[in-house]
């Protein structure tokens, strides 16, 4: 037995529409395929084209040029009072040089993308001499600092592609080599100012990451107190 869904009036099963109202009468069934084929939305879902990785090389490259250059031009003929354009043609071949391996060339060793990273580095800082009156503080200061970074993230990765790879051995790598690098900071920094060598803030450093270090061979030289961190600290 079926009904009006206006009016309520009691409906014979083969009227089309209320005999009272005449509101139209619509199987359930019916609706629901009728509201599939009016749906709004398509049932199978696309899917969009992949950007190939040359034409993304192509455009990055394309982008990071023009900026360069219209930057070079800019300095040239209208705004020619300082060698402002090297900071912007710097920045860009430090952005090409880091997008190099991920896009254009995959196959490219991380220790020789490493090194032309910090070549890259350096370029840079040393476009910034034509800015400044002395190089002394880029041969004295910037290229060795750059250097020693550059040096201790490549033993960084060797360790990593080298050795058993785990969250505590590579934190006890992380904090023994920040713990080089400020040394070698503030002995270069002193070298710089022709002061005596001697560890002020970097010996803080050094004492909190010595003892951060001791105290994960500790864990890593015990099995149960490793598993045990491990369990805990979910990694």
């Amino acid at each position: 037995m079926s009904y009006c869904v206006n009016c309520g009036v009691e409906l014979d099963g083969s009227l089309k529409k209320c005999p009272l109202c005449n509101t139209p009468v619509i199987n359930p069934c019916e609706l629901q395929k009728l509201t599939e084929q009016n749906a709004p939305y398509p049932k199978e879902k696309g899917q969009v084209d992949v950007v190939k990785r040359k034409d993304l090389a192509i455009l990055t490259t394309v982008v990071l040029s023009a900026t360069a250059l219209c930057c070079l031009l800019l300095n040239i003929f209208v705004f020619s009072g300082s060698p402002w354009s090297l900071f912007i043609i710097g920045a860009c071949l430090i952005l090409f040089v880091l997008i190099f391996p991920l896009v254009i060339y995959t196959k490219l060793p991380v220790y020789l993308s490493l090194a032309f990273d910090g070549a890259a580095i350096g370029f840079y800082l040393y476009m910034i001499t034509f800015n400044t009156k002395s190089d002394r503080w880029f041969l004295q200061l910037a290229l060795p600092i750059t250097a020693l970074a550059t040096i201790l993230v490549e033993i960084f990765a060797l360790l990593l592609r080298t050795f058993r790879v785990s969250f505590i051995t590579t934190a006890l790598y992380f904090f023994v080599e920040i713990a080089l690098l400020c040394v070698g900071i503030e002995l270069l920094i002193d070298h710089y100012r022709e002061a005596p060598l001697h560890l002020m803030w970097s010996a803080i450093v050094l004492t909190i990451c010595g003892v951060i270090a001791v105290a994960l061979l500790t864990i890593l030289s015990k099995r149960r107190l490793r598993e045990a961190v491990q369990r805990r600290l979910h990694f």
